[in-house]
């Protein structure tokens, strides 16, 4: 079937909600409120630059306040339109949902190519931008608060949450305005990698359940399995980089919008992430056999296919030919409603996106907690938690009359900072949102995916939080 049949993002997302919503025992007038976004705001605005005036247009888009602030991301690009917006925050609201982050879902986009302009012209303009969201409350600490996304990152959110301060001066929470912010600007440890730590985390739980992964054909742990990666952007470079190098993954083929790299035995992450940064594109790379762009490595044989960059890369053009057993969807939207079909009557495992990319929602909500706080994670009970252990040891050793090993009476007296603390409560989010999404999968002969076990879970909650507010 050709792509001219191919649903939109927006259409998919709704394909999925209706099949899910059909399941459910709702009254008509909730499950429309559920539906609908709430409201989405355009702008179009002018910026000096280059001695003449550019005009950019953006949108923030707010699909459900059944929780406040509403959360989501701003992505920079030239593809960046109205039902793209509209679908990505629908999409937050289900995944804050699941994960029980407390946000409704909100989503940002900036029509523009950042690879056009230089440091300074894109602080001009993310300023600007800014300015035009603070000023609507699209931008606020207890209304609206963003994160990065494709084509931003710390450097944005940097600029956004010090405009948003310089328009807000007595705010003492300004910092709380955006999430994904560099440590020394009120980030938090862990918020770069946490989408990528969040995939490897879910796949770690999933593999904890052999009658999950039976029903994608697959035994065993994640040590040596194949493994596939289309874009190695941050959440695809991380994901892969810890399943490789934690868990014992091969990670046998890594795809690239200016080309691939395929090699059996196994790609060092690493190596292929500093030579892209060095030379820009796979070519030259000595890791592995470099193949062109629109080569059909996706759909060569492999166990897990990890699609992490942007939407609808698996579609009713390819759905039939993809060969992996498991698909973890690292990016938003990578697989169509269409396609999810076709995936399903193979027999392939979907672990959707709601879930497998809600690691930086969750840890965006640490960092937002931290904020709020004024606090670092840790910083009042480490050396406490430290003291504990070492008289614990002290006195077992007194006790033994033996000496414990060096090695481990350091791990074991070493207190949790801030970092350990984050990847504690996001392995806590990932198992906690599978257990939900899986007995739900298991119990109902009428769910036959996880991915309808998800919306099912998520519409559930967005339900009861308008009942409890009395609509």
């Amino acid at each position: 079937m050709s792509r001219h049949n191919e649903m939109s993002f927006r259409e998919s997302t709704g394909i999925m909600f209706n099949r899910a919503v059909k399941l459910m025992d709702l009254p008509p007038g909730v499950v429309e409120k559920i539906r609908v976004c709430n409201a989405t705001y355009t702008v179009r605005f002018g910026v000096r630059l280059r001695g003449d005036i550019h005009t950019f247009t953006g949108y923030r888009s707010v699909h459900s306040e059944h929780m406040e602030p509403v959360k989501g991301g701003i992505r920079y690009a030239l593809s960046v339109n109205q039902d793209e917006v509209e679908a990505l925050a629908a999409l937050m609201t289900y995944k804050c949902a699941l994960v029980d982050t407390p946000f409704g879902g909100s989503k940002g986009g900036l029509r523009i190519d950042p690879r056009e302009w230089d440091e300074h012209e894109m602080e001009q303009i993310t300023r600007r931008f800014t300015y035009e969201l603070v000023k609507r409350d699209l931008i606020d600490p207890a209304q609206n608060v963003p994160a990065p996304d494709l084509g931003t990152g710390e450097r944005e959110m940097a600029w956004i949450s010090d405009q948003y301060a310089r328009m807000n001066t007595t705010d003492i929470n300004a910092r709380a305005c955006v999430t994904g912010k560099p440590i020394n600007a009120g980030g938090i440890r862990g918020r770069v990698e946490a989408t990528g730590r969040g995939v490897q985390y879910a796949l770690r739980e999933i593999f904890r359940h052999p009658e999950d992964i039976r029903a994608a054909g697959l035994d065993g742990t994640l040590d040596g399995k194949r493994v596939i990666v289309q874009g190695l952007g941050n959440v695809g470079y991380h994901a892969a980089k810890f399943l490789s190098e934690e868990d014992g993954c091969r990670i046998i083929g890594v795809l690239e919008y200016n080309g691939c790299i395929r090699n059996p035995d196994g790609i060092n992450i690493e190596d292929l992430k500093q030579h892209l940064i060095l030379h820009g594109s796979p070519e030259g790379f000595a890791g592995g056999t470099i193949l062109p762009a629109d080569a059909p490595l996706m759909e060569e044989n492999c166990d897990i296919l990890i699609p992490a960059a942007l939407e609808g890369v698996i579609n009713l053009e390819n759905a039939d030919r993809i060969a992996a057993r498991m698909i973890v969807e690292a990016a938003n939207g990578p697989v169509t409603s269409g396609a999810d079909r076709i995936l399903q009557k193979k027999g392939v495992v979907v672990i959707p996106d709601m879930y497998a990319n809600a690691g930086g929602v969750t840890v965006s909500y640490f960092e937002w907690v931290k904020n709020l706080s004024h606090i670092r994670f840790g910083r009042l009970q480490r050396r406490q938690e430290e003291e504990s252990h070492r008289i614990l040891i002290e006195e077992m050793e007194r006790m033994t009359g033996q000496a414990f090993d060096q090695d481990f009476k350091r791990r074991y007296i070493q207190g949790a900072g801030e970092l350990e603390l984050v990847r504690s409560g996001l392995d806590d989010t990932m198992r906690g949102a599978y257990q939900d999404m899986r007995e739900v999968w298991h119990a109902r002969d009428d769910v036959g995916d996880l991915r309808t076990a998800a919306y099912l879970v998520s519409i559930g909650k967005v339900a009861a939080s308008y009942q409890a507010k009395g609509i």
